[in-house]
Protein backbone atom coordinates (compact mmCIF):
# COMPACT_ATOMS: atom_id res chain seq x y z
CA UNK A 1 0.00 0.00 0.00
CA UNK A 2 1.52 3.39 -0.65
CA UNK A 3 0.91 6.42 1.26
CA UNK A 4 0.08 9.66 -0.13
CA UNK A 5 3.59 10.58 1.23
CA UNK A 6 5.09 8.04 -0.60
CA UNK A 7 2.89 8.67 -4.17
CA UNK A 8 3.91 12.61 -3.81
CA UNK A 9 7.61 11.58 -2.75
CA UNK A 10 7.65 9.60 -6.54
CA UNK A 11 6.13 11.94 -8.29
CA UNK A 12 8.31 14.81 -7.45
CA UNK A 13 11.13 12.50 -7.94
CA UNK A 14 9.95 11.49 -11.80
CA UNK A 15 9.00 14.91 -12.63
CA UNK A 16 12.27 16.74 -11.82
CA UNK A 17 14.67 14.04 -12.96
CA UNK A 18 12.98 13.70 -16.64
CA UNK A 19 12.43 17.27 -16.57
CA UNK A 20 16.71 17.17 -16.03
CA UNK A 21 17.83 14.39 -18.20
CA UNK A 22 15.45 15.18 -21.21
CA UNK A 23 16.68 18.81 -20.77
CA UNK A 24 19.71 18.04 -20.89
CA UNK A 25 19.47 15.48 -23.78
CA UNK A 26 17.10 18.16 -25.87
CA UNK A 27 19.60 20.81 -24.94
CA UNK A 28 23.33 18.73 -25.88
CA UNK A 29 20.96 17.52 -29.46
CA UNK A 30 20.33 21.10 -29.95
CA UNK A 31 23.33 22.73 -29.69
CA UNK A 32 25.89 19.53 -30.73
CA UNK A 33 23.84 18.06 -33.94
CA UNK A 34 21.63 21.18 -34.45
CA UNK A 35 24.04 24.03 -34.23
CA UNK A 36 21.43 25.97 -32.14
CA UNK A 37 21.24 27.23 -28.52
CA UNK A 38 19.82 26.12 -25.38
CA UNK A 39 18.04 29.60 -25.13
CA UNK A 40 16.47 28.76 -28.83
CA UNK A 41 15.39 25.42 -27.83
CA UNK A 42 13.27 26.44 -24.54
CA UNK A 43 11.71 29.97 -26.72
CA UNK A 44 10.95 27.28 -29.60
CA UNK A 45 9.15 25.32 -26.38
CA UNK A 46 7.73 28.63 -25.35
CA UNK A 47 6.62 29.39 -28.70
CA UNK A 48 3.81 25.95 -28.76
CA UNK A 49 1.78 28.77 -25.96
CA UNK A 50 2.66 32.01 -27.23
CA UNK A 51 3.70 31.82 -30.79
CA UNK A 52 6.52 32.82 -32.89
CA UNK A 53 6.97 36.17 -31.29
CA UNK A 54 8.59 33.71 -28.41
CA UNK A 55 11.59 32.87 -30.69
CA UNK A 56 12.68 36.64 -30.03
CA UNK A 57 11.60 37.47 -26.53
CA UNK A 58 14.99 36.68 -25.30
CA UNK A 59 15.46 35.04 -21.74
CA UNK A 60 11.73 35.78 -20.69
CA UNK A 61 10.88 33.26 -23.34
CA UNK A 62 13.59 30.90 -22.94
CA UNK A 63 12.81 30.80 -18.95
CA UNK A 64 8.72 30.26 -20.02
CA UNK A 65 9.80 27.69 -22.47
CA UNK A 66 12.20 25.99 -19.47
CA UNK A 67 8.83 26.26 -16.85
CA UNK A 68 6.78 24.65 -19.50
CA UNK A 69 9.70 21.85 -19.75
CA UNK A 70 9.17 21.21 -16.21
CA UNK A 71 5.22 20.87 -16.42
CA UNK A 72 4.90 18.39 -19.17
CA UNK A 73 7.65 16.12 -17.75
CA UNK A 74 5.37 16.34 -14.00
CA UNK A 75 2.29 15.85 -16.15
CA UNK A 76 3.59 12.33 -17.96
CA UNK A 77 5.13 11.71 -14.61
CA UNK A 78 1.84 11.71 -12.49
CA UNK A 79 0.04 10.02 -15.75
CA UNK A 80 2.17 7.03 -15.21
CA UNK A 81 2.37 6.81 -11.74
CA UNK A 82 -1.75 7.05 -11.76
CA UNK A 83 -1.26 3.67 -14.55
CA UNK A 84 0.99 2.28 -11.90
CA UNK A 85 -1.42 2.55 -8.75
CA UNK A 86 -4.20 1.63 -11.08
CA UNK A 87 -3.62 -1.17 -13.15
CA UNK A 88 -2.35 -4.63 -11.95
CA UNK A 89 -1.36 -5.30 -15.53
CA UNK A 90 1.38 -2.54 -15.79
CA UNK A 91 2.62 -3.45 -11.99
CA UNK A 92 2.90 -6.98 -13.19
CA UNK A 93 5.14 -6.00 -16.15
CA UNK A 94 7.07 -3.89 -14.01
CA UNK A 95 7.83 -7.32 -11.59
CA UNK A 96 9.07 -9.37 -14.35
CA UNK A 97 12.52 -9.04 -15.69
CA UNK A 98 13.52 -5.82 -17.39
CA UNK A 99 9.84 -4.75 -16.80
CA UNK A 100 11.09 -1.26 -15.95
CA UNK A 101 13.28 -1.33 -19.49
CA UNK A 102 10.40 -2.97 -21.31
CA UNK A 103 7.42 -0.61 -19.73
CA UNK A 104 9.67 2.56 -20.80
CA UNK A 105 10.25 1.16 -23.83
CA UNK A 106 7.01 1.45 -24.81
CA UNK A 107 5.91 4.88 -22.73
CA UNK A 108 8.88 7.31 -23.57
CA UNK A 109 7.86 6.77 -27.04
CA UNK A 110 4.24 7.00 -26.42
CA UNK A 111 4.47 10.54 -24.69
CA UNK A 112 6.47 11.70 -27.99
CA UNK A 113 4.19 10.34 -30.18
CA UNK A 114 0.95 11.92 -28.50
CA UNK A 115 2.73 15.29 -27.85
CA UNK A 116 4.16 15.67 -31.17
CA UNK A 117 1.25 13.75 -33.24
CA UNK A 118 -1.65 15.53 -30.93
CA UNK A 119 -1.15 17.83 -28.54
CA UNK A 120 1.29 20.43 -30.31
CA UNK A 121 -0.32 20.16 -34.09
CA UNK A 122 -3.55 21.09 -32.00
CA UNK A 123 -2.31 23.80 -30.17
CA UNK A 124 -0.07 25.72 -32.99
CA UNK A 125 -2.94 24.59 -35.45
CA UNK A 126 -0.90 22.96 -37.91
CA UNK A 127 0.28 19.27 -38.74
CA UNK A 128 2.91 17.44 -37.21
CA UNK A 129 5.84 17.43 -39.56
CA UNK A 130 8.07 13.73 -39.53
CA UNK A 131 11.65 14.34 -40.03
CA UNK A 132 14.85 12.86 -39.19
CA UNK A 133 14.40 15.03 -36.15
CA UNK A 134 11.32 13.58 -35.32
CA UNK A 135 12.34 10.09 -35.37
CA UNK A 136 15.30 10.81 -33.08
CA UNK A 137 13.02 12.41 -30.86
CA UNK A 138 11.18 9.28 -31.09
CA UNK A 139 13.63 7.19 -29.99
CA UNK A 140 15.62 9.35 -27.41
CA UNK A 141 12.33 9.46 -25.30
CA UNK A 142 12.98 5.46 -24.39
CA UNK A 143 16.16 6.15 -22.21
CA UNK A 144 15.43 10.19 -21.87
CA UNK A 145 11.67 10.28 -20.97
CA UNK A 146 10.63 6.68 -20.68
CA UNK A 147 12.97 5.75 -18.59
CA UNK A 148 13.37 8.20 -15.85
CA UNK A 149 9.77 8.18 -15.32
CA UNK A 150 9.30 4.82 -15.05
CA UNK A 151 12.40 3.96 -13.09
CA UNK A 152 11.51 7.17 -10.13
CA UNK A 153 8.46 6.22 -9.82
CA UNK A 154 8.67 2.91 -9.06
CA UNK A 155 12.01 2.43 -7.36
CA UNK A 156 11.72 4.05 -3.64
CA UNK A 157 15.25 6.19 -3.39
CA UNK A 158 18.07 4.67 -2.04
CA UNK A 159 18.69 3.77 1.55
CA UNK A 160 14.26 3.71 1.98
CA UNK A 161 12.09 1.14 3.26
CA UNK A 162 9.61 -0.60 1.11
Amino acid sequence: MTTPDDRLSRLVRAGLVTALIDGLFSSVLNVLAYGSTVPRLFQGVASVLIGAQAMSGGAPTAALGVVMHVCVAFFWSAVFLFLVLRAAWVRGVLASRYGVIKIAAAYGPLVWMVMSLVVIPVMVQRPPSITIRWWIQLFGHFPFVGLPIVASSVRPPSGSKR
